[in-house]
């Protein structure tokens, strides 16, 4: 009993053990200022790098070439291009693209789940106002705005993800953004983790229970009653048998009647005893 206990106990243990695991993996990450992706230089552009539980220094990656000169764990972007960092022990981060182009659709540089606002901007580089601006999922159309440049989705739904690229309309005709992919977390996946290793938990506390229980039983019933002994004449079969080769009956004992041995006894005058001395009195 002790042992499947501990047993349970070890696996409930591992398992949250592993949940923990999964949830609070150590990465690295990249995080921009403002917080839209793709970032566009003629914003002030601030990139961070960072990792928990980490020391030392930080190496930094543009456009796939590690950089040479020291930067510490944040500065400010002067050259357009993609960017990766590095910590100690905690791997790359995720790339972040900061746009020079005259066109850019932005979107929130945080994880996107289902039931956010997905909030779309479209940027002009030259700082003039647009009249026109249309946005698209993939090549349908989602809306076109009047003196407006941005366009909000909610709730966000799975059927949301996808790439989206925005038009603006000036004065020589129509320019377009480079598309921008977005993905959509389902929200209850943590949740459900801990639901479910919550509900194997249950499961085998509960057989462990019913195990117990059923054990204790078992040593209450204590051993079966003796039986009383036959009476005279009395048939009692106790334990029947059988047999897959030709179903033999059980063996029942039979009683039979008293053996009688008989001797020939002597005469009178010691000759052997004749039929006649039957009727013979003897005094």
């Amino acid at each position: 009993m002790a042992g499947d206990s501990g047993m349970a106990g070890k696996v409930a243990l591992l398992l949250w053990a592993q949940t923990l695991g999964l949830a609070g993996a150590q990465t690295t990450q990249l995080l921009v200022e403002p917080p839209w992706r793709p970032a566009v230089l003629w914003d002030r552009v601030t990139l961070t790098c960072q990792a928990r539980g980490t020391t030392g220094a930080t190496t930094w990656y543009k456009d796939g070439q590690r950089w040479e000169q020291e930067r510490g764990n944040n500065f400010t972007v002067t050259e357009s291009g993609t960017y990766k960092c590095e910590r100690p022990c905690s791997g790359l981060s995720r790339p972040v693209i900061v746009s020079n182009d005259q066109v850019v659709l932005q979107v929130p540089a945080r994880a996107l789940l289902e039931g956010d606002t997905l909030t779309l901007r479209c940027r002009y580089r030259q700082g003039k106002l647009v009249t026109w601006v249309s946005f698209y999922h993939e090549e349908t159309e989602l809306r076109r705005l009047h003196n407006g440049t941005e366009l909000s989705l909610s709730p966000l739904q799975l059927n949301h993800r996808g790439r989206y690229h925005c038009k603006v309309w000036v004065s020589w005709g129509w320019e377009e953004s480079v598309p921008v992919t977005v993905t959509v977390h389902v929200a209850a996946g943590v949740g459900w983790t801990l639901f479910f290793l919550l509900l194997l938990m249950g499961v085998i506390m509960a057989w462990h229970r019913w195990h117990r229980v059923a054990a204790r039983k078992h040593q209450e019933r204590g051993p079966p009653e003796s039986l009383a002994p036959p009476q005279e004449g009395e048939v009692r079969y106790t334990h029947v048998v059988s047999s897959k080769q030709g179903q033999r009956l059980p063996h029942i004992t039979v009683p039979q009647a008293p053996r009688v041995t008989y001797a020939e006894l002597q005469g009178p005058q010691g000759r052997p005893r004749e039929c006649s001395d039957i009727n013979e009195i003897v005094p």
